[in-house]
């Protein structure tokens, strides 16, 4: 593999747009794996999550972000704060307007902020048009034409991230605008992710299957203790995983459990098939759910909750 400094690429490129544009389904299809929640629920992402793309040519560090979106709570706020300074230090910025809307306010208000940051830093930034399976040409064609307008961009890319179409193209395109380097991390590594970071995202996203809409903005999961089984043969190893899930009110806590507590076992088993093979061992999960009144409002209870912008 051709690697010399010459001719080889890397750096960072940020995926950004309004909440549910497909930001964390691109980032797992341009992987190859699963380093992203994806939800159909909006605003599911909370960290900025780095996934790794390694080609011939370049390497990709893709930092996907929280929506940016008009807040309504302090943790909003927060989040908006946390994609505006990841924007700053990126090679390039792809902003996702998804085929299947119309060009909104949300996508002018973050067309605006870009439009300043291409003024002032110089950052290229490609418009990504995603989830193009769900529309036909001719509505595809129009919503290319309603990009364009938006703003001055580098390119414009049409991609479906579920079918795979053209996925390979933004690669490219995003590759393009990166600085020459040499690889920032080794081949075999997707994510500079924590394990324990993802393994509560794991159990976001599958508590978030299925639930009303007020739930996703109330959720926080905290892993409290992962520990191996103590006695279990060495070719048979246990990992004890310990987790606490917030939500802000009692309604809240008992959509996730469930009448009789038959919510959270689907929850536990559909998270745990994930961490096993994230793992690459057998866990016990142990889930607990707890209120923490209002905690998108109060710095302490945010903080406390891994919240630390």
């Amino acid at each position: 593999m051709n690697t010399d400094e010459s001719t080889y690429r890397g750096g960072f490129a940020c995926l950004v747009g309004r909440p549910n544009a497909g930001k964390s389904t691109l980032t797992n299809a341009l992987v190859g794996e699963k380093v992203a929640i994806t939800s159909s629920k909006p605003q599911t992402t909370r960290h900025t999550i780095r996934g790794i793309l390694t080609k011939d040519d370049g390497q990709i560090v893709l930092v996907d972000t929280p929506g940016l979106h008009k807040p309504r709570t302090l943790l909003g706020e927060r989040l908006n704060d946390v994609v505006r300074e990841t924007l700053l230090d990126v090679d390039v910025i792809g902003f996702c307007l998804p085929a299947d809307q119309k060009v909104g306010p949300g996508d002018q208000y973050i067309a605006k902020d870009l439009a300043e940051l291409q003024r002032v830093r110089r950052k290229p930034v490609v418009a990504i048009v995603t989830k193009t399976d769900k529309v036909d040409r001719e509505r595809l064609a129009e919503h290319l034409i309603e990009v364009d307008r938006l703003g001055e961009w580098a390119e414009i890319v049409p991609c479906s991230a579920v079918s795979g179409r053209q996925v390979e193209d933004v690669a490219k395109v995003l590759t393009s605008y990166l600085p020459p380097s040499p690889k920032l991390y080794p081949d075999d590594v997707l994510t500079d992710e924590p394990q324990i970071v993802m393994i509560a995202e794991l159990i976001r996203e599958a508590a978030l299957e299925g639930v009303r809409d007020e739930l996703p903005h109330s959720l926080a999961v905290v892993v409290e203790e992962m520990v191996p089984r103590e006695g279990r043969p060495e070719d048979k190893p246990l990992m004890d995983v310990r987790v606490n899930v917030f939500v802000e009110r009692s309604s809240q806590k008992a959509i996730i459990i469930g009448r009789g507590g038959s919510r959270l076992r689907e929850v536990g088993t559909t998270a745990r098939e994930g961490i096993e093979k994230l793992l690459g061992q057998k866990v016990y999960l142990d889930l607990h759910v707890k209120v923490a009144k209002d905690w998108q409002r109060d710095p302490k209870q945010l903080g406390k909750l891994g919240f630390n912008f």
